[in-house]
C-alpha cells in the first residue's frame, strides 16, 4: 500500500478537491514546527503548511506555476512573527492558504494577510490530518477578517482569477528595431557579430540576406538557450524585416548554430498565429541553418515564432 503519496478523491461535492496528506507534507509540517518552542506557534505553522501543501499539490495539478520556497510561509522568520500561510506564484503574487477544521464555519483571516494578497483559499483539515479539503476561495476579505465557507467562490473560479491576472506575454515591437530599439535579449545583427562569440558559426554567405535589395532592411538576433536539451548550447535567431510599404513588411526568420557546425536534429523553427502553427521547418542534423518561407505581415498584425527541440520551447511574440 503507497501512503506518501498525493492522491485526488474523485468521490467530492462539485468543486471541492481533497488531497491525502503525503508523508513528505508532514515531514515539511514537522522540520518548520521544530522551528517553535511556543507550543501553539508549532501548532499554528503545522497546520500552515499543510494547507500551503495542499494547494500548492493542487494547481500543480492544474499546470500553474508556484513558488513555495519564496514564500514567507517558508521562512522561520517570517513564521514567527506573522500567522502566514502564503503561496507564492510567480509574476502574480502570493496566494494565501488558510486551514480551517471540520466544525468551522468561517475561515479566520488574520490582519498582517488581509492585504498583499491575489486571493484566498480555505482548506478543511480533517480531525486525523490525512486529508485536506479545498473548500474554494475568495478574492478579498471583509475587513472582520471572517469569510463565512457558504460564500466561498468555486475553484474553478480561481483558476479563471489567476488565468485573468496573468500578465500577457510581451511583445517585440518590429516597428521600434528601425529606430534601434530593442527589447531585452534581442540586438542587430552587426552587434550581435562584433561581440567576440567564439566559434561563432555564421559565414556571410548565410546570415540573413533582404528578401529584395533594400537598405531600409532592419537585422537583428538573439541568443536561444534550449537548456539540457541542447547540452547548455545556444542557438541563434535572426530576423529580417523589409518594409514594403507603410503598412505592410516582408519578414524573413532564420537559426544558426553558435559554436558548432550544424544544427542539431530534431531541433524546429515554426511560425504561429493565435497559437496555431502555420509554417515549420525542421534541422536533420546536417544543415548549418534553417529558414521559414518569407512571409508579409500587416501593421498591427502579431505572431510568434518558436525554437523548439524534444520538450524544450522558446517562443518569441511579435508585432509589425
Amino acid at each position: 500500500m503507497r501512503v506518501n503519496q498525493s492522491i485526488i478523491n474523485t468521490d467530492l461535492e462539485p468543486w471541492r478537491f481533497t488531497v491525502t496528506l503525503a508523508l513528505s507534507a508532514h515531514a515539511r509540517a514537522k522540520q518548520f514546527q521544530g522551528y517553535h518552542s511556543n507550543p501553539q506557534k508549532a501548532k499554528q505553522v503545522y497546520l500552515n503548511t499543510l494547507a500551503v501543501y495542499a494547494v500548492n499539490f493542487y494547481l500543480d495539478c492544474m499546470g500553474i506555476e508556484t513558488n513555495w520556497s519564496a514564500s514567507f510561509s517558508c521562512n522561520p522568520l517570517m513564521q514567527t512573527i506573522l500567522d502566514v500561510a502564503d503561496l507564492d506564484i510567480p509574476k502574480l503574487g502570493k496566494l494565501e492558504c488558510r486551514p480551517v477544521l471540520p466544525e468551522d464555519a468561517v475561515v479566520c483571516i488574520p490582519l498582517e494577510v488581509l492585504s498583499d494578497r491575489i486571493g484566498y483559499v480555505a482548506v478543511q483539515l480533517d480531525e486525523t490530518l490525512r486529508e485536506a479539503t479545498l473548500l474554494g476561495f475568495s478574492k478579498t476579505v471583509p475587513e472582520s477578517g471572517e469569510l463565512a465557507i457558504g460564500e466561498l467562490r468555486s475553484l474553478p473560479d480561481l483558476l479563471e482569477h489567476l488565468r485573468v491576472k496573468a500578465p500577457s506575454p510581451s511583445k517585440n515591437q518590429i516597428s521600434k528595431w528601425f529606430e534601434n530599439i530593442f527589447e531585452a535579449g534581442w540586438q542587430s545583427l552587426s552587434a550581435l557579430l562584433s561581440t567576440n562569440q567564439a566559434n561563432l558559426a555564421f559565414r556571410s554567405s548565410t546570415t540573413v540576406a533582404s528578401v529584395r535589395s533594400n537598405e531600409e532592411t532592419v537585422k537583428a538576433a538573439k541568443l536561444i538557450d534550449l537548456g539540457v536539451e541542447m547540452e547548455n548550447q545556444s542557438v541563434a535567431l535572426l530576423m529580417a524585416i523589409t518594409p514594403t510599404s507603410e503598412q505592410k513588411a516582408i519578414v524573413l526568420v532564420q537559426v544558426h548554430p553558435v559554436g558548432r557546425k550544424t544544427l542539431p536534429a530534431n531541433l524546429k523553427l515554426s511560425l504561429l498565429v493565435s497559437e496555431k502553427t502555420i509554417k515549420e521547418v525542421q534541422s536533420n542534423g546536417q544543415y548549418n541553418y534553417i529558414q521559414l518561407p518569407p512571409f508579409r505581415g500587416d501593421s498591427g498584425e502579431s505572431f510568434d515564432i518558436q525554437v523548439s527541440l524534444g520538450e524544450a520551447s522558446v517562443t518569441e511574440t511579435f508585432e509589425v
